[in-house]
């Protein structure tokens, strides 16, 4: 095998791996959260919610991504294209719609109580989940016209104003709807990008301005949590930020060119999907309640393993 093949596979396995695995630990974890204590935070359930949709996002795109760069073929027909497509555009939109989401909600959470914020607050747990179907919703209707471009490869050139993907082509046809998918897909992240930079500038604005505040808030209403919630926030979507401009440079860059190669592809999906594989480290490193599952399960484990020991002796 091509020591390039190697390495790119090998990149590849490790994020899928480290990705699928981090975001399904943070999934149970903020379950067994949802099920087992008696207040739950907004940004628990949106949380949970990120990992699923990173976990989706990695098991539609770097799964086959990755068995395709090992050298198997023929893993997806038309209609299998067609699903594993549709559903990757729709993980990948859930992505930085719910980052947003979280910071927003972070946000308001945070925020000084004034004559609006003082009625906003206590509804913000009734919120969550008719903002998760609407965020649904909208970015089904968005997607909805990928799985009419999807297709199983064929054999021979791949055409003009197609992505190949490896496991999967992209067929746009022509170069209007080609543009015109780029434009409404990049569209829906800058305007998210936007809104969930310009609340998290809001976030450092008050941790940094009105400290004395946000202690008093921790004293009255529990904020220490909140604030610690409040800098993993800022924290994902500094680092949603990095790699959405990493990944929408290369976009741009795509929208130019009739024929784009694959490694310039390959070079997208890594760098899309990096967010979806480290933003799980970081909520495990910084919240507790995470923390504390885990911990409580090694703790479980650890004496089933002893007992098992003592009875092999």
């Amino acid at each position: 095998m091509d020591l390039c093949v190697t390495i790119k596979g090998v990149s590849f396995l490790l994020q899928t791996g480290m990705g699928i695995l981090g975001n399904t630990v943070v999934l149970m974890a903020y379950v067994h959260i949802i099920y087992t204590e008696p207040k739950i935070l907004p940004v628990d359930m949106i949380l949970c919610h990120l990992a699923f949709a990173n976990l989706m996002l990695l098991l539609t795109r770097c799964v086959p991504q990755t068995m395709t760069v090992f050298g198997l073929k023929d893993l997806l027909n038309d209609p299998g294209c067609k699903v594993v497509i549709y559903a990757y555009r729709i993980g990948r939109a859930l992505s930085v719609c719910i980052t947003c989401m979280l910071s927003v909600f972070q946000a308001v959470t945070i925020a000084p109580a004034g004559p609006r914020l003082s009625r906003l607050k206590p509804a913000l747990p009734s919120l969550v989940f008719p903002t998760f179907a609407g965020l649904w919703l909208l970015n089904m209707a968005i997607c909805i016209a990928a799985p009419f471009f999807s297709m199983a490869p064929r054999n021979g050139t791949v055409p003009a104003f197609t992505l190949n993907l490896g496991f999967c082509h992209v067929d746009f046809r022509d170069n209007l709807s080609y543009v015109i998918n780029g434009v409404a897909v990049s569209g829906r992240d800058f305007a998210f990008v936007a809104l969930m930079v310009g609340s998290s500038g809001y976030i450092l604005l008050l941790l940094h301005r009105h400290s004395r505040k946000v202690r008093s808030i921790r004293r009255s209403q529990g904020g220490g949590a909140e604030t610690r919630a409040a800098k993993t926030v800022v924290t994902l979507v500094i680092l949603y930020v990095v790699f959405f401009g990493i990944d929408n440079v290369i976009w741009i860059y795509m929208l130019t060119v009739a024929k784009v190669s694959p490694v310039v592809a390959d070079m997208r999906v890594f760098f899309s999907s990096c967010y979806a594989s480290l933003s799980p480290y970081f909520i495990i490193s910084s919240n507790k309640k995470v923390k504390a599952k885990i911990a409580c399960a090694a703790e479980q484990d650890q004496p089933s393993a002893d007992t098992q020991e003592a009875n092999d002796k």
